[in-house]
């Protein structure tokens, strides 16, 4: 892997093909392996450029008390570096990827060409009931210092479909399982009660929402209203695909990104 150092910290990242930067954030409790079907699916059309968050896969450890100033600041650091000379980068991001999305835009909204959000929110606090938001707080919570044997197969049915391939659910929850309590104290730190209903009109690049139509974590009136205030956005609703669509349904998902980027040309 490479890798570049962001305010003190390295940070790993698989980089492969050719083409337009697009620069994919995973969600929380894994790294940029996850990502191993648009890695191989997107890469002869872009260069794709996949990091491991702070806390996750190779990366450094951040500090338990990161910001989501903080978070932004890395997240545009890293792309700086990552995509120099490459062109203007496409952003996608994924869950808890997606609010790192827009941190970034928030602080550094000259930064994407466009902004691809994948099973997103606008924050936990911008999408979900308080009651939901405080249930999701207080689980990571009592995960952090957990074993992830101890956890990680209980989030996999919130993850996929019944129908999902099996082989790719074990290959998702073994890389979940190299979680590390430093991503979760991040996760939550930086981002656990973000709301960035306020941002989305404001946003004035492309913009792809993806979502599957079976996510259980962010149900489709999540994405709707995401729809609703992002000036100009496009949604697509992925059949039969459940929170992970990337992964459940790779040749869907790459087959949207790509006519996407492609009309951004």
């Amino acid at each position: 892997m490479d890798a570049v150092e962001v305010a003190g910290l390295r940070i790993a990242y698989q980089q492969v093909g050719s083409g337009p930067p697009l620069v994919l954030f995973h969600g929380a409790g894994d790294d940029s392996r996850i990502w191993r079907q648009q890695l191989e699916g997107l890469s002869r059309d872009f260069t794709v450029i996949a990091w491991d968050a702070p806390g996750c896969g190779q990366s450094d450890d951040p500090a338990p008390d990161l910001s989501a100033p903080e978070l932004g600041l890395l997240a545009a650091g890293f792309v700086e570096q990552a995509v120099r000379g490459k062109g203007k980068p496409h952003i996608l991001g994924l869950s808890w990827g997606s609010m790192v999305a827009l941190e970034l835009y928030k602080g550094y909204p000259d930064v994407p060409a466009s902004l691809l959000l994948v099973s997103a929110y606008a924050g936990w606090a911008g999408s979900l009931p308080p009651e939901e938001v405080d249930r999701r707080i207080a689980m990571v919570e009592a995960e952090i210092g957990e074993p992830p044997g101890k956890f990680v197969h209980e989030w996999l049915p919130t993850l996929f479909t019944p129908a999902a391939n099996p082989a790719v659910v074990a290959e998702i929850a073994a890389i979940m399982l190299d979680v590390r309590p430093a991503s979760l104290r991040a996760l939550l730190s930086a981002s656990g009660r973000a709301d960035y209903r306020h941002l989305l009109p404001t946003i004035t690049v492309p913009t792809l929402l993806i979502y599957g139509e079976e996510d259980q974590r962010s149900p489709l009136p999540v994405a709707h209203e995401l729809h609703r205030q992002i000036p100009g956005a496009e949604l697509t609703v992925i059949p039969g695909a459940g929170h992970l669509v990337f992964a459940e349904a790779p040749d869907a998902f790459n087959a949207e990104v790509r006519r996407f980027l492609q009309g951004q040309a």
